[in-house]
């Protein structure tokens, strides 16, 4: 699986992009842009959402990569990980549903 820097690098290189033409197109950084590609930082929420426009990809496609991220990088190291994710997707089904009633 890929992380949402590497899908970010082979979306511009897909579409024959510079690094600056990207990052000036979304107005990042270009050293910022660099290192969330080889997966040293992660784009905040908003970036990712300016990337996404800018490569014409749907939004859900670049924020699940991104979340999923977020959740190995926080989790990485824990032993009990998976099972707390188990009972984190039991919760966020369950808050859904109230919000839904």
């Amino acid at each position: 699986m890929e992380n949402i820097g590497e899908i970010l690098r082979h979306l511009r290189e897909e579409q024959k992009q510079l690094l600056r033409e990207v990052s000036a197109g979304v107005e990042i950084d270009q050293a910022l842009l660099s290192k969330i590609e080889r997966g040293e930082r992660l784009p905040n929420r908003e970036q990712v959402l300016k990337l996404a426009n800018h490569f014409h990809v749907r939004e859900n496609e670049l924020i699940v990569a991104w979340l999923s991220d977020k959740l190995v990088n926080e989790l990485v190291n824990e032993d009990l990980a998976s099972e707390a994710l188990k009972i984190a997707t039991i919760k966020l089904k369950a808050k859904k549903n109230n919000k839904e009633v």
